[in-house]
């Protein structure tokens, strides 16, 4: 009997204590023990929820979005707007490279007239043949740079050095020693390459037959005669196009081709162009408002550009966040690590583009402000960094002039303007009809990629092939450069029968090589590789058309966000703003607390 009340006793004093743990616990507004593991679970579905939600949100296209969260696509309207003015302003900065273009060009025929002995247009046939010619020819360009401000009709001049103007150099290069007896067949020669140069002032009132009594032509060792000259000139026709004019330095070089010792002395006439920027200039008018109004345009750009670079690398960080918060997930609630093909669809590889065409266009559109206005933005930052001690003015000067040229400025806006333009179809991809081209050629690029390869090995081998034998028989295999332009004219099925008419019969053996060559390239690269390369595009085009109508998930990715059927206008996604994951759960959890409370009560 007394062992029955002990025991009583016991189960009494232990129920008290359990009431006590419950209400202490309820008393420190801690959950019961028994729901702990019921609350975890439903903690990690509402967390794989928001992780779900979140993900699927990222994938949406702009419209979506609004829809979503309420937030206006102002990255769409950005490029949109984007698109528009960079456009206006590579067709402005074209129509001003093609004036300096044209500049050049007409400035380097006007010297081929002027210092080129009866010059008839064509500088490929333009040669001489007889020494007296070759006397003659040195005579009349130093007789012509002499007179050249008194017969040239543009604004040319001579180039001051100091108080002097900038002689016109003369200079032979011949091999040192050698005795040629062709009819003996025999011949010693000093393969060492000797120059000399002699100097004609202009204004010196020296005709060009006292330049050549101290003029001894070697012309059985002579390599090339070089006349060198450097002539100024400005071109005026910028300034009625909202731009400074530039002064230009021509080195003008006259060159007489005697590498091949073989009679003829080819002579050519090219010049190497230096745009600098005048020393004292004034231009009064209309000029200077509308130049304002250019650089107000350049600079409205560079800050759009800069917003757009803003807006898209922060919507890369954050894919790349989810990125990793899905792998996460993977790693610790299903046990798998997360291929990189799923990791990649987190880098969105259309804002990359945007972002590299956007950097592209800041720095051409800064160099376009230096070329219009003549203002050295780049000198002066490279002057006040102060990267490397060794870097001199000069240096920095020299940079500067090479940074600030139309060819550098045109690339710089060029690409950019390419990339913007091929951005738009990310947009175009929201269009069920549109988007299969572009899953088709991002899933096709790798296969292309390893076809080509291999492709390329074969057409490779056909170039160096082509060069070796056929090149002394057909002017378009002479070079490794014209034999690849060739050949791959004859895959486009361009220029055909002339490939297959010039082909030299002068010797049997290579004319019948040549026609089984031709016949072989044309064969495999048309009617093979041609056709094999259609065939990959084709059959991915297929699978992904059949993977669109089916709308079955292929990859873990597409099958985790399936899961998901909360619609963009569900009103779901506007508490994931923010840190809403976060916040979402507190508000479950303190809702699930009071209820508690209230029921335990």
């Amino acid at each position: 009997m007394r062992q029955e009340v002990n025991e009583v006793d016991l189960v009494r004093d232990s129920g008290m204590e359990e009431s006590s743990e419950f209400y202490e616990a309820c008393e420190r507004n801690d959950p019961p023990p028994w729901v702990d593991e019921h609350q975890c679970v439903e903690d990690n579905n509402n967390n794989v929820e928001c992780l779900r939600r979140k993900i699927k949100y990222y994938f949406m296209n702009p419209c979506e979005k609004y829809h979503a969260r309420g937030r206006k696509p102002w990255k769409l309207i950005l490029q949109i707007v984007k698109i528009a003015i960079i456009t206006i302003q590579l067709i402005s900065f074209g129509l001003s490279n093609q004036m300096v273009v044209t500049f050049k060009e007409e400035n380097l025929m006007t010297f081929r007239h002027l210092f080129l002995k009866d010059y008839d247009g064509s500088i490929e046939t333009y040669a001489v043949y007889r020494q007296t010619n070759v006397y003659d020819h040195i005579g009349y360009v130093i007789d012509q740079y002499g007179h050249l401000q008194n017969i040239t009709v543009g604004n040319h001049a001579y180039k001051k050095d100091g108080s002097f103007y900038s002689p016109l150099s003369l200079c032979q290069e011949f091999y040192r020693n050698g005795t040629i007896f062709p009819g003996n067949e025999t011949f010693e020669i000093n393969a060492e390459v000797d120059t000399d140069c002699l100097e004609v002032f202009p204004m010196s009132n020296s005709s060009s037959k006292e330049v050549l009594q101290h003029l001894d032509l070697h012309f059985k060792r002579m390599i090339s005669i070089k006349i060198t000259f450097v002539i100024k000139a400005i071109n005026l026709q910028t300034v009625r196009h909202r731009e400074l004019p530039d002064c230009y330095d021509f080195t003008v070089v006259v060159t007489f081709n005697n590498q091949a010792h073989s009679g003829r002395i080819k002579v050519d006439l090219e010049n190497d162009v230096s745009i600098n920027e005048c020393k004292d200039w004034k231009v009064t008018g209309a000029y200077s408002r509308n130049i304002f109004l250019t650089v107000l345009f350049d600079c409205l750009i560079v800050v759009m550009c800069i917003t757009s670079f803003t807006l898209c690398t922060r919507s890369v960080i954050n894919g790349i966040q989810l990125q990793f918060e899905y792998t996460l997930y993977c790693r610790q609630y299903c046990g798998k690590e997360v291929p990189w093909s799923e990791k990649l669809e987190f880098l969105n590889g259309w804002y990359i583009l945007i972002i590299v065409s956007d950097m592209l266009t800041i720095i051409g559109s800064i160099l376009k402000i230096e070329i219009q206005t003549k203002v050295r933005i780049v000198f002066f930052l490279l002057c006040t960094m102060k990267l490397r001690r060794d870097v001199t003015f000069m240096n920095v000067r020299c940079l500067f002039q090479a940074v600030t040229s139309y060819d550098i400025c045109s690339i710089f806006l060029g690409m950019g303007t390419m990339l913007v333009w091929i951005g738009v179809i990310r947009y175009m991809g929201y269009f069920r009809k549109y988007n299969i081209l572009i899953l088709t050629l991002r899933a096709a690029f790798p296969n292309v990629i390893r076809f080509i390869c291999c492709a390329g090995i074969i057409y490779l081998s056909y170039c160096f092939c082509g060069w070796v034998v056929l090149g002394p028989y057909h002017e378009k295999f002479r070079t490794l450069n014209t034999a690849s332009e060739c050949l791959f004219s004859l895959i486009n099925g361009d220029d055909m029968f002339p490939t297959f008419k010039n082909m030299g019969q002068k010797s049997s053996l290579v004319f019948v090589f040549s026609r089984i060559y031709l016949y072989t390239f044309v064969s495999l690269f048309i009617y093979m590789i041609l056709s094999l390369f259609i065939t990959i595009i084709t059959d991915t085009y297929d699978t992904i058309k059949q993977q669109q109508q089916s709308g079955v998930p292929t990859t873990e990715l597409q099958k985790f966000l399936s899961e998901c059927k909360d619609l963009p206008n569900s009103g779901v996604y506007r508490l994931d703003d923010t840190n809403s994951c976060f916040l979402d759960r507190c508000i479950t959890r303190f809702r699930r607390h009071r209820e508690r409370l209230t029921s335990e009560t």
